[in-house]
């Protein structure tokens, strides 16, 4: 971001970062989040404090596929992506959830824009490894960082839906959690804040399953190759792996139905679960 002067003087890039933070909000979440989520977004909008949004639409995937006859598959946590999917996918994605979240946040009063990857270049993808398996998944190669400050400069909320483009015009379908991850190291803010329908990452303990506090990359790693961490929550860990290893401090995982949840992360509270590079 560049440096911008107010009344005492230029704010520098830094303090324009650290004001900023993106959220991921999965799919699952987005339909049970309460009026007072959307709420306290726009408090912190109106406070100075500027959030990014880039949200999933797992379920509603599904259920419009459901409708269509078109089969759900997914691989290793990764819906399998065909043509007919991807249509199915950019629909619902960069349609009907984006417009809704944008909607939700205009009736608390704030200002939001919905965007798609696809859009100015936004997200620009490439085939995963496994595209054999999983089809038209993209990895992330390039965010196109100066559009979203441009966005956030006009006074507006970007919310983001994970549909990313190729080089040669083909669309991808990118996980949720691997877009917010490349689009917080991109931007180079200090905090990810990952809004789920769970309390944080849960362990065993004596039988009993307990949300940890603070995590270490390494401790993920463990947790992953002992099950302990399975499923949709491989790419929610390993996205947040990614950005930390690029200019991300931290990434928190935090369930969206606690109120007042993102000022009290903001705030430095202890809550959820949050991942450290150390």
């Amino acid at each position: 971001m560049k440096a911008a002067l107010d009344g005492n003087g230029i704010h520098t890039e830094m303090a324009a970062i650290s004001r900023t933070f993106v959220m991921k909000c999965g799919g699952s979440t987005l339909e049970e989040l309460p009026d007072s989520f959307y709420e306290d977004l726009v408090k912190l909008q109106g406070s100075g404090i500027q959030p990014v949004i880039v949200h999933g639409g797992g379920p509603a995937i599904s259920e419009n596929l459901s409708k269509l006859g078109i089969e759900t598959k997914f691989v290793n946590g990764l819906r399998y992506t065909s043509e007919e999917v991807l249509d199915v996918v950019e629909m619902v994605l960069a349609g009907s959830i984006n417009k809704k979240i944008v909607r939700r946040i205009g009736q608390s009063s704030g200002k939001a824009l919905g965007l798609s990857g696809v859009d100015g270049d936004l997200i620009v993808a490439r085939p995963v490894s496994a595209s054999a398996e999983v089809g038209l998944v993209g990895d992330v190669v390039g965010v196109n960082a100066s559009l979203i400050e441009g966005v956030l400069k006009l006074g507006y909320m970007p919310v983001i839906a994970p549909v990313g483009v190729g080089a040669n015009g083909q669309r991808y379908n990118i996980n949720a959690d691997t877009a917010a991850g490349a689009v917080a190291s991109e931007l180079g803010v200090q905090r990810m804040i990952v809004v789920t329908d769970v309390p944080g990452i849960l362990k065993s303990v004596n039988g009993e399953k307990r949300v940890l506090p603070v995590v270490t990359v390494q401790q993920i790693e463990d947790m992953i190759l002992s099950g302990e961490i399975y499923g949709g929550m491989i790419p929610k860990v390993r996205a947040a792996i990614a950005c930390i290893n690029g200019k991300v401090r931290e990434v928190v995982i935090v369930d969206g139905s606690q109120p007042g949840v993102l000022g009290k992360v903001l705030a430095g509270e202890i809550i959820g679960t949050k991942i450290m590079r150390m």
